[in-house]
């Protein structure tokens, strides 16, 4: 019998987030020395867990993978498996469902991946009909997540398409008609094809979600449940996230039979790797501090507070002679992915992003993160803080704290696990280059890369369901391009 599919309500106003989420409170300034109060606690069902053993992880072989597919791990020099990964793929190769706890740069994509392949190898999906989901909350992510599982799912003879905001809805049509074995979505866009009648969820036997946490600050929760709703309910489902408090806990409780969950680090940003420093500075030495740890050496992501800003310092940098980009939920979907791939390739080698890009990006060799301006909260902070020291490598998080942020920015690290050393910094000062790599840059313009320009819709008006995203009037600091608004019936190029 059919599932009437009933979308939760979307939020039209002028907030970029769901109305249906709390709005953040802060805490008064009097309130400085009370205690402070967790906010990333882990609770998890009362099942089964374990961690990973100490010593030699077993091989890719020993886990049970089939040969096609290491034969491709090797082909991408992929050697042995990390930690999540030999945790988790004896238990979802078994068919249990999966509740996985790792920290960003763990492992996950593969760990989840390469479960849902192999159990998919030997079918075919029908029309409109795919096999196995994968959801994500950003579009940055699922196209990441879409290219690291390609090669796995070609050399089984398996599809894997995206399904996300912000590029052709026509040619999604057409690649789910073609079927699809492995789709990978954002519950917006999923739940747009749903409404149309261009996806069909009921033969999806096997379910990841990735970053579920994310998912749910962002407000993607009743989207979520409402798409895993329409999967059969024996189906497999395997949930990856880094914390896994609050919605997310509700979330494992609904639809997870039975699960194992494998915890293979706190969430915290207590990572051996990871230095996290406070830099006290003036409010008029703010901005040649900026400039100068800009101009180092290595791959950077700066992140600030809005759009507005991340435009406007990426500017102010390139016309001193540093390669910056720009990334936010404002741009256009082609300009944020050519950003990211030019960031990636390192050929502009510093990055400037709101929080959008806490979670959705995922490069390699990030050795600075700096906090231009201070996160919201604690969240936001190791959400931030995972760009750089993935995957065993080492980084530098750094803060820069005017006077009046001091006691706001220790309360912040404080709560979110963190014991950073303090600096009192000057341009030009021997510990500002010790910290950081900071120097003096160039003072010779760079150029503007060329960003393109949407296409209004008649009266000035622009696209909704097309390229990019933001409300008009909207708040500047969150990206709404994927929560699924109805694209219009002509057709968007991505």
């Amino acid at each position: 019998m059919s599932r009437r599919f009933v979308l939760p309500p979307l939020s039209h106003g002028r907030s970029e987030r769901p109305q249906h989420r709390k709005p953040r409170t802060r805490r008064p300034s009097g309130q400085g020395n009370r205690r402070p109060q967790p906010v990333l606690e882990t609770t998890v069902p009362d099942h089964v867990e374990s961690t990973v053993p100490e010593g030699p992880l077993p091989s890719f072989a020993e886990l049970g993978l089939a040969d096609e597919l290491l034969k491709a791990l090797a082909q991408a020099g992929i050697t042995e498996p990390f930690p999540i990964q030999a945790a988790t793929l004896p238990d979802s190769l078994a068919g249990r469902d999966i509740l996985g706890r790792g920290q960003t740069g763990s492992g996950k994509t593969l760990a989840f991946g390469l479960a849902l392949l192999s159990r998919l190898a030997g079918g075919r999906a029908k029309p409109l009909k795919p096999r196995a989901l994968v959801l994500v909350p950003t579009r940055e992510l699922a196209m990441q997540v879409e290219e690291a599982l390609s090669p796995f799912a070609r050399a089984l003879g398996l599809w894997c398409r995206t399904v996300v905001g912000g590029t052709s809805f026509p040619r999604q049509i057409d690649a789910l008609r073609r079927g699809v074995d492995l789709l990978i979505a954002t519950p917006g866009r999923l739940s747009d094809h749903v409404r149309q009648g261009t996806a069909d969820l009921s033969e999806v036997r096997f379910t990841a979600l990735d970053e579920a946490d994310q998912m749910a600050d962002m407000g993607f929760m009743p989207q979520v449940r409402a798409i895993l709703d329409l999967t059969p309910q024996d189906g497999q489902r395997l949930l990856f996230s880094a914390t896994l408090d609050g919605d997310v806990d509700k979330l494992v409780r609904q639809y997870l039979h039975d699960p194992v969950v494998h915890s293979v680090a706190p969430p915290t940003g207590s990572v051996t790797t990871m230095e996290h420093h406070l830099l006290f500075v003036s409010a008029e030495d703010k901005q040649n501090v900026v400039t100068e740890v800009a101009a180092r050496e290595g791959r950077t992501i700066m992140f600030v507070r809005t759009k507005h800003h991340v435009d406007r310092l990426a500017k102010k940098l390139r016309s001193v002679g540093v390669q910056a980009g720009a990334l936010h939920g404002g741009k256009a979907q082609s300009a944020r992915t050519r950003v990211l791939g030019q960031f990636r390739e390192g050929t502009t080698p510093v990055l400037i992003a709101t929080d959008v890009a806490a979670r959705g990006i995922h490069v390699d060799d990030v050795s600075l993160v700096v906090h231009v301006d201070p996160p919201a909260d604690p969240k936001d902070y190791l959400h931030r803080a995972g760009r750089t020291a993935r995957a065993g490598q080492s980084g530098t998080v750094v803060t820069l704290v005017t006077h009046d942020q001091k006691r706001a920015v220790q309360g912040l690290t404080a709560r979110a696990g963190i014991r950073p050393a303090t600096s009192k910094v000057r341009p030009g000062d021997d510990e500002l280059v010790r910290i950081t790599g900071a120097r003096v840059p160039s003072g010779i313009p760079v150029t503007e890369p060329e960003v393109p320009v949407r296409t209004p819709r008649r009266g000035g008006a622009p696209r909704r369901g097309g390229n990019g995203g933001g409300f008009r009037g909207g708040r500047p600091d969150r990206d709404r391009a994927d929560r699924g608004f109805r694209p219009r019936r002509s057709a968007q190029h991505s």
